[in-house]
């Protein structure tokens, strides 16, 4: 590849950088009309994450249940089987559940928000609401990304508690385990950091996501095959920010 080749590439990298970053900014500033449209916002908070429920909990399940059998085949190597609710609470609370649940998200709700306004895009309905005054980041963008922002930390939650019953359900009931033992170990060892430290990724993992699914959907072609190639973006982008942010993340709290 040539030092021209490179350039290019480094040149467009940066102008999405400032494209998105400066959408950030716009949607920001919409987003405080925005909350003044309840009902918009509610709506959109069901779209995002009601509808996701459904793939969290049972990834939150199975996930769980993998994490209980890994850990307690680890442990028992070292005779410390009775740690299994602490491995279990603190892989999901700080780790698994923002990530996996940040990753399911952008699958599922984000793809959703991309396709959606990237359809009303190539409709010619952002370009209608745009002749007749109506700001379509105000009723259309900034409500989709508040809920999307809203909903992360709720679905994160969400896996955590189930993904902790899966784990619960594997180590006790079918390897053994003292259900009082995991249950007093799990809460005399997790403390409010490793809570907030999963809420913190979460919330920051939707903001991301939130704000890529929205952007490609709002400045995608206004074609069948732009919305498409929108909305393989938005998956790609969304996972390798969520992966490096995690990295980042877990490197500040650490």
């Amino acid at each position: 590849m040539s030092n021209h080749t490179r350039g290019n590439y480094l040149l467009e990298g940066l102008r999405r950088l400032g494209s998105v970053a400066l959408f950030l900014l716009q949607l920001l500033a919409q987003s405080v009309p925005a909350l003044t449209r309840p009902d918009l916002l509610l709506k959109q908070i069901y779209n995002a994450g009601a509808r996701s429920l459904i793939i969290i909990m049972l990834s939150g399940l199975f996930v769980g249940m993998v994490l209980g059998l890994q850990g307690y085949d680890l442990l028992q190597r070292f005779g410390s089987e009775e740690a299994l609710g602490i491995a279990a609470a603190l892989g999901l609370l700080r780790e698994l559940a923002p990530v996996i649940t940040a990753l399911l998200f952008a699958g599922r709700a984000g793809t959703a928000l991309t396709s959606e306004i990237g359809l009303m895009r190539a409709t010619d309905q952002l370009t209608a609401m745009e002749i007749m005054a109506v700001d379509p980041l105000r009723y259309v963008a900034a409500p989709r990304f508040l809920g999307g922002v809203i909903a992360m930390p709720l679905l994160t939650a969400i896996f955590s508690v189930i993904g902790l019953y899966g784990a619960q359900l594997v180590g006790v009931q079918l390897m053994g385990v003292d259900k009082g033992v995991f249950w007093s170990q799990t809460q005399g060892s997790v403390a409010l950091h490793d809570v907030s430290e999963g809420m913190v990724k979460s919330l920051v993992f939707g903001v991301a996501i939130s704000l890529i699914a929205v952007h490609e959907g709002y400045h995608a072609e206004p074609t069948a095959e732009g919305v498409g190639l929108a909305t393989t973006r938005t998956v790609v982008a969304s996972s390798v920010i969520t992966l490096l942010l995690d990295y980042v993340l877990t490197a500040v709290f650490l």
